[in-house]
């Protein structure tokens, strides 16, 4: 089947012109010295965009002038390699040597970029910490890994490093961000960014700098990504500049500018603004919202916080977004509440959603379908991607599933979203969808260079015309193991060098896959009968009344569900039916209308269902799953057995 799909792939001419495809961007150097030569080709050009009003910055004013609150300013590749330059030169200064492990403990902002370039171009090896992480988890991440020093974001982020400093017996330095207390700057060893700026700026040498850039080679560690730790404790990924930068080259063939490609398909290419606010703690975002971007020439902005995506997407008017599946699910919900404000408008935009899904659906709708298009377009989407800044070109997906159904609206509105996949250990992409060819649904084709294979398992039920198993990845993109875990590296690969992602895909004969579920989260009935969890939860993720879902049902008879209502949307149905619910979260979900409200949205789910894959019963939670309450992974994955613990309860009461 593999070698089938790979001639298949071989035929098409995008595909054919990925392989060839070269440019000033496609080298084999390191991530330090590709950030020097886009700064070169893109000097007067602006780098980043930056938010007034949100930051106590240390980088002096002369450096990075301060913009009014909530307006944003630019930075060019030039001034931004300027500071990166001065920085890696101070932190060398205070005694960083090549390999030293240097941890970064903040939101993603502009200075996470300038401390993630300045350390690598001082030989460091990067260690992303989560703003959510625990002092318990902080210590394990900072301590497993060695670490030398550690920038921290802000007083806060420094006081949680405080607490457990005297049991890491390698760490040497703090650095803060933002502004810190007097108490604090008199501590022997604690530092601020601007300190260090300063004091590379004194004895800065440019031929010095040039000299160490060429010392370090491809093959060395870059960063050591500990994962989400879904299950059991986080592995610490060792990926070398290779491992991303080989990446980085093998998404640029397939988003950016070759002379292949039609006017009409989206490209990646300097000069196009994207907006950043993903985590660049995890792999996701920072290679594809940083590494890529700024070896492209892109701008980057950043966000505020999630929360404001809406207000600073139309000062930013991006035509690059980067995201995971349940921020766009976030979006779809948005609109949806500001579009079902009144009976008529809620008519208006069911009949718009629709007909979006028809018209992404038709390969080649008539003329009545086209029309009706224009019409949901003038009175639903096009306001929809105003609200998105007006500009957006490129939407990528990846970091989890996106539900078929969601994907489909998103393209008839006009906003073409390309969903991929990838791992940490694969730096992270291996499969996404061409914009030349793009099948919703799908994760897309490997990534140039990246080869797979599925291993077969046998007590899955009998796919015609695609193949199913778990998805075997070789690639220069992959890691070759994890950090002081010899056993655990061992059982990542099979015996002839196959990284094992453990994801269930099905493949399709032009080499196309879609993903199936987690190895480790298949529930297996008492029947015998196989079912994959987050293909039935995605059914969920357009529904009015149902905020999240997690199925479960392992070793049990049958499927269930336990589900989060969107008490907002349950509350305004109530109110349109003159029907009295309790204030309280809890009381709500074990109201009887609410359950019967919920129940057929639960219908309208299993009718897409094989009968074993049916939720049979459900209990409905007043808990949101949130990265804060240590239900979601940073990157939003749901953590299935914390989710399991904090809601034992009803798990037995489904099956008692």
């Amino acid at each position: 089947m593999e070698e089938n799909f790979l001639n298949s792939l071989k035929n098409k001419e995008w595909f054919k012109a990925e392989q060839d495809f070269a440019d000033e961007l496609v080298k084999k150097n390191t991530l330090s010295q590709m950030f020097e030569e886009s700064a070169e080709r893109h000097l007067e050009m602006p780098a980043q965009m930056y938010k007034g009003g949100i930051y106590d910055r240390t980088l002096p004013e002369s450096v990075i002038e301060r913009p009014p609150d909530g307006e944003f300013y630019e930075l060019t590749y030039e001034e931004m390699r300027e500071i990166i330059r001065k920085l890696s030169t101070g932190l060398r200064d205070l005694g960083v040597e090549p390999d030293d492990k240097i941890g970064i403990f903040s939101n993603t902002r502009m200075e996470w970029a300038h401390s993630d370039f300045a350390s690598l171009a001082a030989g460091g090896v990067i260690v992303t910490v989560y703003t959510e992480s625990s002092s318990r988890q902080v210590h394990y991440l900072l301590g497993d890994s060695e670490a030398k020093g550690v920038i921290v974001e802000n007083e806060e982020l420094l006081e949680k490093v405080l607490e457990i400093k005297d049991n890491l017996e390698n760490l040497e330095f703090i650095i803060s961000i933002d502004e810190i207390s007097d108490k604090f700057i008199e501590m022997e060893n604690i530092y601020t960014l601007g300190e260090i700026y300063e004091r590379g700026a004194e004895i800065f040498d440019l031929d010095e700098y040039k000299s160490r850039l060429e010392e370090r080679d491809p093959e060395d560690l870059a960063s050591i990504i500990y994962t989400s730790g879904t299950t059991g404790k986080p592995k610490g990924v060792k990926l070398t500049h290779w491992n991303i930068r080989s990446n980085v080259n093998q998404c640029w063939k397939r988003y950016g500018p070759r002379p292949d490609k039609p006017e009409h398909i989206p490209v990646l290419k300097a000069g196009k603004r994207s907006l950043s606010y993903l985590p660049l703690a995890h792999i996701f975002g920072r290679t594809a919202d940083h590494f890529l971007s700024f070896g492209a020439g892109v701008t980057v902005a950043y966000a505020e916080k999630p929360d404001t995506l809406a207000e600073d997407a139309k000062k930013v008017r991006p035509q690059i977004a980067v995201s995971v599946p349940r921020v766009y699910e976030r979006i779809y919900e948005e609109i949806r509440k500001e579009a079902t404000t009144s009976g008529l408008k809620e008519r208006i935009f069911n009949w718009a959603v629709k007909v979006g899904i028809n018209y992404a659906e038709t390969e080649s709708p008539g003329l009545f379908l086209k029309l009706k298009n224009k019409i949901a377009d003038r009175l639903v989407f096009s306001k929809v991607r105003n609200e998105l800044g007006g500009n957006i070109d490129l939407m990528i997906s990846g970091g989890g599933s996106l539900s078929k159904e969601l994907c489909k609206l998103f393209h008839g509105m006009g906003l073409k979203i390309y969903e991929g996949y990838g791992l940490t250990e694969t730096s992270p992409v291996v499969t996404v969808n061409p914009a030349e060819d793009t099948r919703v649904g799908t994760i897309g084709p490997p990534v140039v260079d990246v080869e797979i294979k599925l291993e077969k398992l046998a007590d899955f039920e009998k796919e015609t015309k695609q193949e199913r198993g778990e998805l075997l990845v070789k690639g220069p993109n992959v890691t070759n193991g994890y950090w002081n875990n010899p056993k655990e590296t061992k059982k990542a690969f099979t015996e002839d060098g196959w990284f094992r992602t453990g994801d269930i895909v099905k493949m399709d004969e032009d080499g196309y896959l879609t993903f199936v579920d987690r190895s480790k989260q298949l529930l297996v009935l008492s029947t015998g009968k196989n079912v994959a969890p987050i293909p039935i939860e995605d059914l969920f993720s357009t529904s009015e009344f149902v905020e999240q879902c997690m199925v479960t049902g392992d070793d049990r008879k049958f499927v269930s569900a336990l589900i989060v209502p969107s008490f907002e949307s349950v509350r305004k149905k109530a109110k349109k039916e003159g029907i009295s619910l309790p204030t309280d979260e809890e009381k709500l979900c074990k109201n009887d209308w609410v359950h019967s409200l919920i129940e057929k949205e639960v219908e309208k789910v299993n009718e897409n269902l094989e009968y074993y894959e049916k939720i049979k019963k459900f209990e409905l939670v007043p808990v949101e799953f949130t990265p804060e309450n240590d239900l979601l992974t940073p990157s939003m994955k749901k953590k299935r057995r914390n989710i399991l613990d904090r809601f034992a309860s009803n798990v037995e009461s489904i099956y008692s």
